[in-house]
């Protein structure tokens, strides 16, 4: 769903010169006259009264002819800034460069990877050995070439992975999307003749999601017939396809309903030969039904509906609580925990369910990632936003023992690809001034070697990272990583960028940034990243705290920081830029219309904008259980109280932000950003629009695309927050 995701890639750092510095053209293409009257915020308005709804046509003419528009004034004005010149090359430097890590992932016995580069910008899927990746220079056997294929066909083909029926993983459904939209093709590839299977399973685009239920049989969940998808615009029928079958002749399994988030199908497997199937029924963003596809059809699994299937382990399913469970006979598992179900138990009576307490997290702690080698466990967990990894190894009485990898400290771990027919198992190590490294572990003996490092992409040498807490409206602390010059003074000139998410339980920790240490850090700016409410940094209650109508804590919080900084006088509103995107670019929205004081400079990336229209756009019904109805009373007066689109007002003296989105974004969608603009174009307030025409819910569909538009960010905070 919207894992955001993400998220947002490079994140960019950047600025422009105060208008009253320096005379610049602002955007201001023809529009429909419109008068005051018409654009004052209005709760009870109705879609007739919105005069930019025609924005809403995504790829209608008229729309894409004043996107068109649009862009180019931007341009005109960032792309031909001195700085910009420069700064591109740097982007495009950075994440084409040949020493990145190449992410790995354990698949027969040897090691696969999707890379893109300067000669690949599609991309290839290869593979090379465990010892080839190992040694400096790894000789890779290209399995499919993504230019070539979308060369010979035609097409635009963005790669969204590639899933391999176990054990033999000789067979994979490939994933491809037409310029990076979530709708995706799904074909059967061979690895071993590493061509697409004659007559083999091939599901044309749509949003959909498959599963393995054996060798020759598939369950599916689409759009079988036009209409049949949820107000989310997700499918909520799964059927059964057997190979060798055309699409109508599927058989259903599962139906759920129209008002669902979506329904999908799930197989879990273990190194020991246990498998189950399932199908997940999301009634919202949050809340799941679980159903055990056994011989005599599915049978509903008796958990919390706050609660993800996390991984299957020696014949033990894992879940994460996401609210407390009691059982039947007493036993309480708190929120946040991860609990283990025996299979064949649960298989037998999934009415009566005998959880195992696997992991509970502590007050400033919370569960972060959940994989398995052939026997044993790995999770991730920050504590007071610093990672940690564990090995948990399942006991003979249905109990676990664990312990702690010895990784670095004062860093973000993650879990890159373990290996289920071995013990092996690659963690992800990086922080915001040392490079990501790549760590090999052993879970049977804890044993670890770093088996591939990047090279310093800028010079950190002069930078240090602290972290603060500021105390928001309601008390709360909120705590904020800064990045800044060891030479700092507190004298508010410091050119600052403050970042954030604020959404769906995502924690936002420290990361290695190339593109934001050489363009920004090298260049004397500060960074922070806020761990604001609404995230995961502290466990599901953190992120509950800032649900629907008790949002404005969320940003409550995000002023706070930002009113630290100043007090503090590490950076002024002279010299303080923000940034978000996806959920974050609605927080941007909301920071620019309740405090447009506070900053000089606002990016505002893919973002939702049009609170009390959200739920009609793309798959913004989806996220109801986040934002809240309009179709409720309640939730519609909050909604219309922070919703950025219906509460600009003339008169405001607002920063000039930088709005961009993608064309193809089926996501979120480009619409709330295209409307964003043109309400301030005839309310006359300054700002820049772009639009990546690519991509989808990102910054573009290869690294091309994405280095321009780091290198439009950056130049934007240049101009803003560094310019005399």
């Amino acid at each position: 769903m919207l894992r955001i995701l993400v998220v947002l890639l490079m994140l960019a750092c950047l600025a422009s010169i105060s208008s009253a510095a320096i005379a610049q053209p602002t955007n201001s293409s023809p529009a429909p006259t419109v008068s005051p009257a018409a654009l004052t915020p209005s709760p009870a308005s109705s879609d007739s009264a919105d005069p930019f709804l025609w924005l809403e046509d995504q790829r209608g003419a008229r729309a894409l002819a004043w996107v068109e528009a649009e862009n180019a004034k931007t341009l005109e004005v960032l792309e031909k800034d001195p700085r910009y010149a420069g700064l591109h090359a740097d982007a495009l430097k950075i994440v084409q460069a040949q020493d990145r890590i190449p992410i790995p992932r354990f698949l027969q016995n040897q090691i696969y990877n999707f890379w893109q580069d300067a000669d690949h910008a599609r991309g290839i899927w290869r593979r090379t050995t465990l010892a080839g990746y190992r040694s400096p220079s790894p000789h890779w056997t290209t399995v499919l070439d993504l230019d070539a294929l979308a060369t010979a066909e035609k097409a635009n083909w963005v790669w969204q992975g590639a899933d391999c029926y176990w054990p033999d993983e000789r067979r994979c459904l490939i994933n491809l999307s037409d310029g990076g939209e979530d709708a995706r093709t799904v074909r059967e590839f061979d690895l071993t003749t590493q061509r697409f299977v004659a007559g083999g399973f091939v599901l044309p685009h749509g949003k959909q999601d498959t599963a393995w239920e054996n060798d020759d049989t598939l369950l599916v969940a689409r759009e079988w017939v036009p209409g049949e998808m949820t107000t989310s615009g997700y499918p909520y029928v799964v059927k059964r396809l057997a190979r060798g079958q055309p699409l109508s002749a599927a058989v259903e399994i599962f139906r759920g309903t129209k008002s669902d988030v979506g329904a999908s199908p799930l197989a879990l497997h273990d190194g020991q030969g246990h498998r189950v199937v399932m199908v997940v029924r999301n009634m919202t963003f949050f809340t799941s039904e679980y159903y055990l596809v056994t011989p005599g059809g599915l049978r509903k699994l008796d958990v919390p509906l706050k609660a993800d299937t996390s991984a299957l382990v020696a014949g033990r399913l894992l879940f994460t609580l996401k609210q407390d469970w009691t059982t039947g006979k007493g036993a309480t598992f708190r929120q946040g925990s991860l609990v283990s179900l025996n299979l064949a138990q649960a298989m037998a009576d999934p009415q009566h369910l005998k959880p195992t307490l696997v992991y509970v997290p502590g007050p400033r702690a919370t569960l972060d990632g959940v994989d398995s080698t052939r026997a044993h466990l790995l999770i991730t967990t920050y504590e007071d936003v610093k990672g940690r990894a564990y090995v948990y190894t399942p006991a003979a009485n249905g109990g676990w023992s664990h312990r702690r990898l010895a990784l670095p400290d004062n860093s973000s771990i993650s879990l890159d690809a373990a290996d289920q027919r071995d013990e092996r198992a690659f963690l992800d190590v990086q922080s915001f001034l040392v490079p990501t490294s790549l760590w090999l572990a052993d879970t049977s003996s804890g044993s670890l070697a770093v088996v591939k490092a990047l090279p310093a992409k800028f010079d950190a040498s002069k930078d240090v990272v602290e972290q603060h807490e500021a105390t928001s409206k309601d008390g709360t602390q909120i705590p904020y990583f800064i990045v800044h010059p060891n030479s700092m003074k507190l004298d508010g000139s410091n050119p600052t960028i403050l970042y954030a998410y604020g959404g769906f339980q995502i924690s936002e920790t420290p990361a290695y940034s190339a593109t934001i240490g050489k363009l920004w850090l090298e260049r004397g700016g500060v960074y922070v990243l806020a761990n604001i409410r609404g995230g995961g940094e502290f466990g599901p209650a953190w992120h509950d705290a800032g649900l629907t109508v008790h949002r404005q804590r969320i940003y409550d919080d995000f002023a706070a920081v930002a009113q630290d900084l100043i007090a503090k006088k590490i950076t002024s509103p002279r010299r303080l830029g923000i940034q978000g995107g996806s959920n974050g670019g609605l927080l941007m929205g909301v920071e620019f219309t309740q405090h447009p004081e506070l900053w000089n400079a606002v990016d505002i990336q893919v973002p939702l904008l049009d609170m009390l229209r959200y739920e009609k756009i793309d798959a913004g019904a989806s996220w109801v259980g986040e934002y809240g109805s309009v179709s409720n009373p309640e939730q519609r007066a909050f909604l219309a109280s922070i919703s950025p689109y219906n509460n600009i007002k003339a008169g405001v003296d607002y920063p000039q932000p930088l709005i961009w989105t993608t064309t193809k974004d089926d996501r979120v969608g480009p619409q709330h950003a295209r409307k964003f603009a043109a309400k301030l174009q005839a309310m006359g307030i300054p700002y820049y629009f772009y639009e990546v025409v690519e991509g989808g819910h990102a910054a573009g569909a290869n690294l091309k695309e994405r280095a321009h538009t780091v290198a439009l960010e950056i130049t934007y905070f240049t101009r803003k927050l560094m310019d005399q």
